[in-house]
């Protein structure tokens, strides 16, 4: 039997006891008090993303966030629209091979991995680029744990009437976004991020107006997202397709635990104090943080290698007997391993986390 372990990582992660108990009954997709959880989570979306359902709507996809982001940019974007995209990261890239994949036109602007987007590389590109139609970035690059400037960039973009896409997986919930505010036509996250339920599906907080312009772009049917948006619009919250019931559950459990919390703005307090709580530790251990303070997300922290025969596997194997599980690296120029602190992780655990590499390292 796995002994059982603290998850700090970027998502899943660990979540409370609570969430895991709202998955232990079997609900039937079409009944009509599911179908009022659906439609009382969707709402509670917008409030976080501080919206109304006026303007915008908040459209669940089947699978991973992945898939939530591939439904945006499969069927959304035309085949006479252009697609820039900014680049620091993984998942920055993978917009990129999704948008090949579609043969949708696109820009890329890639980035240092350790250096955040800015807003004048985004504006020197729109300017070399004039028939950019739509512009597309991440939130939190969990490459790293950079936290790119979205309430500089995004306003801007969307003022010169482009359309705003931001992957914001691991930060929504997790980091205060006024979606209207920085003026994001779709914002895409997760079941199994901040706000800390379980891996199952994705979302969109869509404004309206654009999503309903999209009708007839899809280029799958399971992912087209205005077909979703219709359906849950006309029944009422029912899935096109079989959806993941338990998993909505443990969902609708996790949005009340982050009520009772206080809301994103105490969570994101939270998140803060266990990844300074962290850095500051580990650097008294003799591990250098990889990125720049200033552009840290309290999300998850990459460390470098504090030696050049510093072993990963065995440093992570010997981790995990002590009851932690951490992620490798996932970048090329320097070798790092990264260490996430969201999910149902508190002060204590960072203090018990920081002894068991102490003891380690000594």
């Amino acid at each position: 039997m796995v002994k059982k372990y603290l998850l700090l990582t970027p998502g899943p992660l660990t979540t409370s006891e609570e969430v895991k108990n709202a998955m232990d009954f079997d609900y039937c997709t079409w009944d009509d008090d599911y179908k009022k959880i659906t439609q009382s989570f969707r709402n509670s979306l917008l409030r976080l993303a501080q919206v109304t359902s006026d303007d915008y709507s908040a459209v669940p996809i089947q699978g991973s966030g992945t898939y939530g982001v591939e439904s945006v940019i499969s069927s959304t974007i035309s085949n006479n629209d252009k697609l820039l995209i900014a680049i620091n990261g993984a998942y920055g890239k993978r917009i990129s091979e999704m948008a090949e994949i579609y043969n949708i036109e696109h820009v890329d602007l890639v980035v240092d991995e350790r250096k955040p987007i800015t807003l004048k590389e985004v504006t020197e590109y729109l300017d070399k680029y004039p028939d950019i139609t739509h512009f597309a970035m991440i939130h939190c690059e969990t490459t790293t744990g950079i936290l790119n400037p979205i309430e500089d960039i995004i306003p801007y973009v969307h003022g010169k009437g482009i359309t705003t896409i931001v992957d914001a997986m691991s930060s929504f919930g997790g980091i205060p976004i006024n979606v209207e505010q920085e003026e994001i036509d779709y914002l895409i996250s997760s079941s199994n991020k901040c706000i800390q339920g379980v891996p199952g599906f994705s979302f969109v907080i869509a404004r309206k107006d654009n999503l309903e312009s999209t009708k007839g772009l899809a280029r799958t049917l399971s992912l087209d997202l205005y077909a979703q948006y219709i359906e849950m619009e006309k029944d009422n919250g029912k899935w096109r397709f079989t959806s993941p019931t338990h998993v909505v559950h443990a969902f609708h459990e996790a949005l009340r635990e982050l009520d009772e919390e206080g809301g994103v703005k105490a969570r994101y307090l939270r998140y803060k104090a266990n990844q300074e709580h962290l850095a500051t530790g580990m650097e008294k251990l003799g591990f250098k943080v990889l990125i720049d303070e200033k552009w840290q997300s309290p999300i998850i922290t990459s460390f470098v290698y504090p030696t050049a025969d510093f072993d990963f596997r065995k440093f992570y194997q010997q981790l995990k007997e002590d009851g932690f599980v951490i992620y490798p690296g996932k970048i090329s120029q320097v070798p790092t391993f990264r260490i996430g602190n969201i999910g149902e992780v508190y002060d204590n655990d960072i203090t018990k986390l920081l002894l068991a590499i102490k003891s380690i390292v000594d």
